[in-house]
């Protein structure tokens, strides 16, 4: 999680909303990202996609199995789907995102009987994971008029 929110950190001060994301396999880190929707332009640049790109590049390979998606922030539906569809076999997620995150809202897609892989999705809750979001929005209200 550590890298996660240095990953977060980083996003924040480049205006992004502060999400970062590791894959690692063991103890093998194979990626790191954070959101950057904003210096992209691109709405499917979340931290969690951009791990699981990097990791399937590593790996030479869209099949992550062995390795755990670890993340500051509850993943949405988009996310949580990337990674059921790149097979991995767990993931971590350090802050709840109630209006916004996959579990959440009821999409439970990484325990979906009907598909062919399933995996743990863990809130293992982290007060710092909550407090640099909380910041984030804190700042760019007061910037607001």
């Amino acid at each position: 999680m550590e890298l996660a929110l240095a990953a977060a950190q980083e996003a924040a001060g480049h205006g992004e909303v502060p999400v970062g994301a590791v894959v690692v396999r063991g103890s093998e880190v194979l990626a790191v990202a954070r959101n950057r929707k904003e210096a992209d332009r691109d709405p499917s640049a979340h931290a969690e996609i951009l791990a699981l790109r990097e990791a399937a590049r590593r790996l030479g390979g869209w099949r992550l199995g062995g390795c755990t998606l670890v993340v500051t922030l509850e993943p949405c539906p988009m996310c949580l789907g990337a990674a059921q569809h790149a097979r991995v076999d767990r993931l971590i997620y350090g802050a709840a995102d109630p209006k916004g995150g996959a579990l959440s809202l009821g999409h439970a897609l990484h325990e979906d009987q009907r598909l062919n892989h399933r995996f743990p999705a863990e809130f293992q809750h982290d007060p710092r994971c909550e407090a640099i979001l909380k910041e984030f929005f804190r700042a760019r209200r007061a910037k607001t008029p």
